[in-house]
């Protein structure tokens, strides 16, 4: 039977919970629950939600009910393998740090006990996944900032965030899509847009995806916001493997893995128009994800089932349910 538990959340919908403890092996139970009820479908589930640590299965309780749902749920997700590792889709984001762009990164440099460029060379350094989205449209919620960039909270959050801010708040980094207030450190911006309504699809990555943060010059950032506004700009999404954190150095500098992911994806990159609709997009996609999802099958077979910690450790709890502050 697969590691997880089942929970009521009103009257049309369950929770699927795989633990209480922000990790990438949850994260992965979760994809892969979602990936398997996807492929093979319930009749009356209508939407599935991933969280941190659950799966949302949303459902119409006149054509499914709640026994029936819950005991072909079981069914179908007895064995699940996590889907960790292999190939991915990683999200390129350039980002310029400091200045009026960043105001806090002197702040985290302070706190971290390091110079501005170690924490930009840190924080660009390797790819994030992205275990949900949430808050705003287009707001994901990133794990794996790497433990010397920790910072906390703003004392008194600010009332408006600029459209695009890069922020650290705790053990998170993330991208404010949309103005908002906000106590995250703001650490840099990004010209392009996470969230676009007009866009064929609104936003530019999901739940499972990986993040990669490029440096740019002030001058960069104002030549691709005017390619985004005139509709040009391409965001670059290629194929690649998670990457370990860099150690410090100098801005711009990368891991092995992320140069070795950039030199083997460049010929497979996706691009995604900022504000006009690609009707290559979809097709692009699906074939990519038939490849990745063959990838990750052969991946599963090979590996053994993990096994969800029953009992949380109190520091990481208290931790995981800060998490969703922004």
């Amino acid at each position: 039977m697969a590691g997880f538990n089942i929970t009521v959340a009103g009257d049309s919908a369950i929770n699927l919970e795989f633990g209480n403890v922000i990790s990438e092996k949850t994260n992965g139970l979760i994809r892969a629950a979602a990936q398997t009820l996807e492929a093979d479908p319930i009749n009356g589930v209508i939407e599935l939600v991933p969280t941190f640590c659950s799966l949302m299965v949303v459902y119409n309780p006149c054509a499914v009910g709640y026994d029936e749902l819950t005991s072909q749920v079981r069914g179908k997700l007895r064995g699940l393998v996590a889907t960790t590792g292999g190939i991915h889709r990683v999200v390129k984001i350039p980002v310029c740090y400091g200045g009026d762009f960043g105001p806090d990164l002197g702040d985290v440099a302070e706190h971290a006990g390091m110079s501005a460029e170690e924490v930009i060379a840190i924080h660009s350094g390797h790819d994030y996944l992205i275990d949900m989205l949430g808050f705003l449209p287009g707001f994901a919620y990133l794990g794996g900032l790497d433990e010397r960039l920790h910072t906390p909270r703003l004392a008194t959050p600010r009332t408006r965030i600029e459209p695009g801010a890069v922020g650290i708040g705790g053990a998170q980094t993330g991208i404010y899509p949309l103005a908002s207030p906000g106590g995250w450190r703001i650490i840099g911006r990004t010209p392009v847009r996470p969230y676009d309504p007009d866009r064929e699809s609104p936003i530019l990555y999901a739940a499972g995806d990986y993040l990669r943060f490029v440096p740019i010059t002030p001058q960069e950032f104002s030549l691709i916001e005017t390619q985004v506004e005139s509709g040009t700009y391409e965001c670059e999404i290629v194929k690649g493997r998670a990457t370990t954190p860099v150690q410090a150095g100098t801005a711009g500098e990368r891991s092995e893995g992320c140069e070795a992911s950039e030199r083997s994806s460049a010929d497979d990159a996706i691009a995604v128009p900022q504000t006009e609709s690609n009707n290559n997009q979809a097709a692009s996609s699906a074939a990519w994800s038939e490849g990745c999802e063959a990838s990750e099958r052969n991946a599963s077979e090979r590996a053994a089932v993990p096994q969800v910690d029953a009992v949380p450790q109190a520091n990481q709890k208290e931790e995981d349910e800060d998490a969703l502050w922004v």
